[in-house]
């Protein structure tokens, strides 16, 4: 059995309450881990919700588009062209190990239908894999300056209700925007409603956009 991967943890729980919620979210190509923690405390989550939020490292490994180097990364990416030729069933490997961590924390007490799968740039691509075809509910997909990799292998969504939110920067050159409104519209072909925001930003975040991710958070977690 694989180990799980190395993560980073920061809990929001103000009022020492039994943790029943979790984020799990992944990091872009040549990041780790610790890139989203300094997000949590201005997400503006109220005091009353007791959330742990799970920042796993991507193993490293080489990436033919930047010469072979060997790096963090959830999968290989061949070619950077608008259509993104990638290593699709690394991305499901890597949905994998996303699932493992869902277990683990259903084993800490944390129900599937309780946990967001999150997701930046390469990280988001496992994210939406992941989310599209977990055969466990989960409570919602975030989807940042990222695109859906695996649309061809993936015809058909397991939880069309499941809550989804993509965001995109208006000026990214790195996953152009109309890689986020094309993912938009497969899932809307797949009879889900994802919702869609953009920012006057590049490859990025930004304090209106966390502020809006906590909201966002808070309605959904609210509901559970």
């Amino acid at each position: 059995m694989s180990k799980l991967l190395s993560c980073e943890i920061v809990e929001h729980n103000p009022l020492n309450q039994p943790i029943d919620k979790a984020v799990i979210w992944l990091h872009g190509l040549g990041a780790s881990g610790n890139d989203f923690v300094p997000v949590v405390p201005h997400l503006g989550l109220p005091d009353n919700l007791a959330v742990r939020f799970v920042f796993p490292h991507a193993p490293s490994i080489p990436v033919t588009i930047n010469g072979g180097y060997v790096m963090p990364a959830w999968y290989d990416i061949l070619e950077r062209s608008i259509d993104r030729k990638v290593d699709v069933e690394q991305i499901a490997l890597s949905g994998d190990k996303i699932a493992k961590l869902v277990d683990e924390q259903i084993r800490q007490g944390v129900p599937s239908q309780n946990i967001i799968i999150a997701g930046f740039s390469q990280g988001g691509a496992v994210a939406y894999h992941h989310a599209l075809t977990s055969k466990k509910p989960l409570a919602g997909l975030l989807a940042l300056s990222t695109y859906f990799a695996t649309a061809e292998q993936v015809t058909s969504v397991s939880d069309k209700a499941l809550p989804v939110l993509i965001h995109h920067g208006e000026y990214d050159d790195t996953v152009p925007e109309i890689l986020g409104v094309r993912a938009k519209t497969a899932l809307l072909e797949r009879g889900m409603e994802p919702k869609y925001h953009n920012y006057a930003m590049a490859h990025q975040v930004c304090m209106e956009q966390i502020k809006d991710i906590g909201v966002w958070m808070t309605e959904i977690f609210a509901k559970k």
